[in-house]
């Protein structure tokens, strides 16, 4: 199978867990701009969500532009890294629910951990499907901004049990990490 098909149908995929994420947006009561306010938290959730999503995809096409081929083990990880990212739309609505309680952020974090993991994985595994000299190889590296995103991630799930803005912070953080173009791939071609 060539590579162009688990990227359509990745994208496919983002595409429907992005348009889920702004169909559980709700429609403010009133028609003045206090009526915004009560929405505000669920909006900027949904701005981070969209936002990690979005780095994901972006990485994914990233890698995917520096790989020659494609194997059986990379189709599976590459759907692992979608059903993590497809949990995101559930988890952001149960937060906007429970008022960003300590579990719902916590499992939001649990969720970007796994997400991480599979990526990660999946890159291991077109690494192993391409060799250790390829493109993907060279410019992955140590994966520094890997490591310290996960970690973060990490970091992030106990401290919503403690106060869950900090790990919504830790969330953003990550994400601005990653608004920082990475120039690696782009560096090896």
């Amino acid at each position: 199978m060539g590579k162009q098909r688990l990227e359509a149908f990745t994208d496919g995929v983002i595409a429907i867990i992005i348009t889920i994420m702004v169909l559980d947006m709700k429609v403010p009561e009133g028609s003045n701009l206090a009526a915004l306010r009560s929405g505000l938290p669920v909006f900027l959730a949904y701005a981070l969500s969209f936002s990690n999503v979005g780095i994901f995809w972006n990485n994914h096409h990233h890698m995917l532009h520096v790989t020659e081929r494609i194997n059986g083990k990379v189709l599976w990880a590459n759907l692992i890294l979608l059903f993590w990212l497809s949990l995101i739309p559930f988890v952001i609505r149960w937060m906007d629910q429970t008022h960003f309680a300590a579990i719902p952020t916590a499992l939001y974090g649990a969720i970007l951990v796994m997400a991480a993991v599979s990526y990660i994985f999946l890159q291991q595994s077109i690494i192993a499907c391409n060799g250790k000299s390829s493109k993907l190889a060279q410019a992955v590296g140590d994966d520094l901004k890997g490591r310290l995103s996960l970690s973060l991630y990490v970091l992030a799930i106990p401290l919503a049990f403690v106060r869950p803005w900090i790990s919504l912070a830790l969330y953003v953080a990550v994400a601005l990490i990653w608004f920082i173009p990475d120039r690696r791939i782009e560096s090896v071609i």
